[in-house]
């Protein structure tokens, strides 16, 4: 059984989803609507990013990557991002829990599961998988309504 998480970290984590959320917000219009953001060990934020796959007719562009990419760009460790936390309004899919752990993120926090692609432990668990060389400490379900409500928010506008 894991930690339980202090109060001060709860309301850290809480403040943080908030921002993604924030983030999100700002996803082009026929984007799906995720914000990332990660911190560096320190709390300083390293990148900020929204989904852009429609708007840049790009597979990989979800808005973990782009953080992902620019983090490694700014981070003094080169392309490990070591002891940093990416925080990100919905549950990773595989080739972006795949790409934190490539990129040794130390800690991911969520705010909405995916009970359909989900990688992080509602359909797959990558971060963790025992086989994986780098695991991935996991705080999911931050926030977790109004993290979906920009989901449901979006699916309905495209029906």
């Amino acid at each position: 059984m894991g930690v339980l998480p202090t109060p001060l970290r709860v309301r850290e984590d809480e403040r943080r989803v908030r921002h993604a959320i924030e983030v999100a917000r700002q996803t082009p219009l026929d984007d799906v609507p995720v914000g990332a953001v990660i911190y560096s060990p320190d709390g300083q934020i390293l990148a900020t990013a929204t989904n852009r796959r429609e708007t840049d007719a790009d597979p990989t562009a979800h808005a973990e990557i782009i953080a992902l990419r620019q983090a490694a760009r700014r981070y003094s460790d080169g392309w490990r991002l070591t002891d940093c936390t990416l925080v990100v309004t919905l549950e990773p899919c595989t080739m972006c829990a795949g790409a934190l752990v490539g990129a040794r993120v130390g800690r991911l926090v969520f705010g909405a599961f995916e009970p359909r692609t989900g990688a992080c432990g509602s359909v797959f668990d990558v971060v963790r998988d025992p086989a994986v060389l780098h695991r991935v400490e996991v705080t999911g379900g931050v926030l977790e309504q109004e993290t979906a409500a920009l989901m449901t928010g979006f699916f309905e506008q495209q029906r």
